[in-house]
């Protein structure tokens, strides 16, 4: 059975109780308001719960069809039915055009009411779902849902929610793993275009020949295989942001085509005689020094210039240390839901090392030592440095006031180490790290006591 809150306006009594017991009998909660003023009242209150409001075009106070404009303003994602006694085809088209659901004749509505408001309501169930939807991805999306709060992030932030609610062009700059298809999606959500297409393009992911054709598309007989038109990814971005990753990536006469996209907004496709008009905001990252490779020749200078009109830098994670045990919790409790296995967190230990690490994959790879800690680690117990992959280990540092510096490179050092590491590999185990050492269990302990090292 049907669910959801009607709103009826309507300023005869006696009709306006008989639809409300009819819709009721249907599953309906329905509110009831005898003129314009009462009903916007009640859209205003109500405007989360009603899903179709049903009105007579003739109110004390107010026109139907004119009503619809404010109606809508109060509830944008219901639907609005109108009621007249005397209905002619101009006031149909005109309350259509206003964004009427449909417009309904009184005297011969009783048999079709229902079957319209039932329509009426799936449509705006639907329209509320895809609203939330938007709204949760662009939650996802945006700036404030990134992990961190140190300067070096912050900084980026600032300026990428300055420059999204513009159209310029805006070139990331950071290493591989730092974030930048995250920020290129969150200058996108924060920007006028967010309800239009976000495209991401990897221009390492292709081969050189076909990026071309992915790009920009191609008309029939364009070349051996193409069998009929191919839109490009610039038309499917039409209206919202195009992200190039790796745009380093892309081949000279490519990059010319490019320039011309950013000054005229317009291209040509492969095998076509005349340009193509797009609307697109480009974003575009790399991880290389393009003005170095620019200097060089391997990119071009006037697109380089072009692309860096606003130019970001996204932290490296080992710039932002005090970021990664807020991130470290956030991946850890994800991919704990994802196996469904409860893990109350990281023990401090483990998080000295992640802070300590270099993280050469920066994010990518924080995200990834977690999947698989979480995956080795035990159920109910904090995650501990025993889980983490075996490049750690040199991290662990002693307690003792011999602790030894990592970069020390004596034998003494390489020794200490070593045995950490396979202590580490063997989980604690003492016998086991030493059946591996080929050393007795006895010379072991001595060792740890001697390098004053964890066991």
């Amino acid at each position: 059975m049907p669910s959801g809150t009607l709103l009826l306006i309507d300023d005869e009594p006696r009709l306006r109780q008989l639809l409300a017991r009819v819709l009721e009998l249907e599953g309906y909660t329905i509110l009831q308001a005898p003129d314009a003023r009462r009903g916007l009242e009640l859209l205003e209150q109500h405007a989360d719960e009603v899903l179709v409001v049903i009105s007579d075009v003739k109110l004390p106070d107010a026109n139907g069809v004119e009503l619809l404009p404010r109606l809508k303003a109060k509830a944008p994602d219901c639907e609005i039915i109108l009621l007249t006694a005397f209905g002619t085809i101009p006031d149909g088209v005109k309350a259509m055009k206003q964004g009427a659901f449909d417009y309904l004749t009184k005297g011969d509505f009783e048999q079709q009411l229902v079957v319209v408001v039932d329509r009426a309501a799936e449509k705006a169930r639907l329209r509320r779902r895809v609203t939330e939807l938007e709204r949760r991805v662009g939650q996802r999306h945006s700036f404030g849902s990134m992990i961190g709060s140190s300067p070096a992030l912050r900084r980026a932030q600032s300026l990428g929610e300055q420059v999204a609610a513009t159209d310029s062009t805006v070139l990331l700059e950071g290493p591989t793993g730092s974030g930048k298809e995250l920020f290129a999606q969150a200058i996108h959500e924060a920007s006028p275009r967010r309800l239009k297409s976000f495209v991401a393009v990897n221009c390492s992911a292709f081969p050189r020949e076909l990026l071309e054709s992915e790009l920009f598309g191609y008309k029939k007989g364009a070349f051996t295989g193409a069998l009929t038109d191919k839109r490009g990814l610039l038309e499917e971005a039409n209206g919202g942001t195009l992200f190039l990753d790796e745009i380093g990536e892309l081949e000279l006469n490519v990059q010319a085509k490019f320039l011309r996209v950013l000054e005229l907004q317009q291209f040509t496709k492969l095998g076509d005689t005349k340009p193509t008009n797009v609307n697109v905001r480009l974003v575009a990252a790399t991880n290389r020094n393009l003005r170095q490779e620019a200097e060089q020749g391997r990119f071009r200078p006037d697109l380089y210039y072009r692309l860096s009109v606003f130019t970001i830098d996204v932290p490296p994670l080992k710039a932002r240390p005090t970021d990664v045990p807020a991130l470290a919790e956030h991946f850890l409790q994800y991919f704990a839901a994802k196996l469904s296995k409860r893990l109350p967190g990281l023990d401090a230990e483990c998080l000295r090392l992640l802070q300590q690490y270099e993280w050469p994959g920066n994010v990518r790879e924080l995200k990834n030592v977690l999947e698989r800690a979480a995956i080795l680690a035990p159920a109910n117990q904090p995650l501990t440095a025993a889980y983490l992959p075996d490049e750690f280990h040199a991290l662990l540092a002693p307690t003792s006031s011999g602790a030894l510096n990592p970069d020390d490179c004596t034998l003494r050092a390489v020794e200490a180490r070593h045995i950490q590491q396979q202590l580490h590999k063997a989980q604690g185990n003492k016998t086991e790290a030493a059946r591996q050492l080929g050393i007795g269990l006895t010379t072991l302990y001595r060792k740890l006591q001697e390098y004053g090292l964890q066991a």
